[in-house]
Order: structure tokens, then sequence, then C-alpha cells
């Protein structure tokens, strides 16, 4: 018996990256899964439909929603949908998001925009949807991906990290106002992992050399190396279960250390 057996969990934007890691082990845990991601083109669609399929294939219920976190009507239609398909819904991962990689005064508004609408308006919808049942019901899980973004910043990234240090603040007022109905919100901070969203960073320079970001960063983490997916579902678990009951409005970083590193000593 799994920790989250006969518990379903809401995942948003799981079609592949840190979602689909996180929907995995919950799934290799017991839980069902309804999970949503952008359907903009057929092979989007077939990207969505091959991952549910292997989530099914660890033996739980898996659902598949076309959707966009950042949209309030079609959240609420959603998250009706997946009540009528699985009856409840336990915990809620709000992981969809993006990121923009423009100098801040070279961002158009409506780009600077387009982040905080998916990173953390689109928290704020599914959060909104979801927690009136689980007042009802006096439990519930929230876990908001958040990002080494939520404690620094960098160069071009003014969008997502102002995304993300709002969705701490956002994760702290949902433990504030209701812990009472002994709902836990809690973040998980990734360090830098190998997703898609990151490929870019780590790919070879025409040289054969590496790229000057992904020597940066291995250099800065005491693990000396990018993280997988995969190494988030502990914690994620954890999250997820009866074993953070306690644990309220906080940011579990999963960073291999960075956050604690001051970096290499030039040799």
């Amino acid at each position: 018996m799994g920790l989250l057996t006969g518990k379903t969990a809401l995942i948003t934007g799981a079609a592949r990256g840190i979602g689909k890691a996180i929907a995995l082990k919950y799934a290799s845990e017991g839980a069902n899964i309804a999970f949503t991601d952008l359907v903009l083109n057929d092979d989007m669609k077939a990207g969505l439909e091959a991952t549910r399929q292997e989530i099914e294939a660890l033996g739980v219920k898996c659902l598949a929603y076309a959707g966009n976190a950042a949209d309030f009507a079609e959240t609420e239609a959603v998250v009706n949908k997946i009540k009528e398909d699985f009856g409840s819904i336990d915990v809620l991962v709000n992981n969809a998001g993006i990121i923009k990689r423009i100098p801040m005064h070279e961002m158009k508004r409506a780009e600077f925009q387009q982040v905080i609408d998916i990173d953390l308006v689109g928290p704020f919808i599914c959060s909104s949807a979801v927690i009136p049942e689980m007042m009802e019901r006096r439990e519930g899980k929230i876990i908001n991906i958040c990002s080494m973004m939520s404690e620094l910043g960098r160069e071009t990234v003014s969008a997502y990290a102002a995304a993300k240090g709002g969705l701490k603040m956002l994760t702290r007022n949902i433990c504030s106002e209701y812990g009472e109905y002994n709902i836990q919100c809690n973040g998980i901070g990734p360090g830098y992992i190998a997703t898609p969203q990151t490929a870019p960073l780590r790919e070879r320079q025409p040289d054969g050399s590496r790229h000057p970001f992904d020597s940066f960063i291995c250099a800065k983490t005491p693990a000396g190396r990018w993280l997988d997916p995969s190494e988030l579902g502990g914690p994620a678990v954890f999250l997820a279960s009866k074993a953070s009951d306690a644990v309220n409005g906080n940011v579990l970083y999963v960073d291999g250390g960075i956050l604690a590193y001051i970096g290499k000593q030039p040799k």
C-alpha cells in the first residue's frame, strides 16, 4: 500500500518535465492522477496521451485534460469535470509555468504579463477552485512549484523572479488563511533541473565546449551537476502525504545545495 493510496492528485502542466516526474511518483505511491497541459497542436495532444498511458500503466486511474491554468473560466470547468470523474481532489500541484529570458529593459509589457499570468495567476486560480471543497472536507494539500528565483534574482528573468517570489508569498498566505481547515500549502523550490525548459542552457557549443551557463551552474552547485526531475518525487510525496500534516507555509528547496553555497574557489 502506497503513501498516497486512495488519493486523487491534480497536477498542472504535467505532460512533461517536472510535472510528469511528480505524476509518475505519485502514481507509484497509489494516487489516482488528473493532469492538465496546454494542447496547441497534434504533437502536444499526442504527448498528453502518451504521458497518460505511461502513468496509467502503473495501475492507477489517470485522465488528461487540455487546459490553460491561467484562464479562470477554463480552469473552473476542468476542475468541475475532474470532480465528476474522480469524486474529489485531495492534492493540487501547481506546476504549470513558463520562463522568458529577456533583459528587463527590452521586455514588452505583454511578455512580462504572460509570465505573471501563467506562473502566479494560474496557481491562484487553481487553488481558489479546489479550496472550497477542501474546506468542507477539512483536509487538503496544495503544493506550489516555486523556484530558487523565489529567493534570488538573475539577469534576464525579471518576470519569472517576480512571479516565483509572489508564488512563495501566495503559499504562505494560503497557509495563513486556510490552515484552520487542515489545509496544508507548501512549495517546492527546484534547483537547476534537466528539463526541456532548461535544455538550451545545457547545449554544447559549436566548438564542443560546455555552455557557459552549464559550467556556471555545475560550479555553483555542491552536487556539481544538474538535477534530474525524478529527484523532486520524494519531496513531493512527503508534502502530499499525512507525514507533512504539521508542515505548512514553507518552501522546500530541492537544489543540490546551491542556495547554501557561495561557489567554488578559483584554482
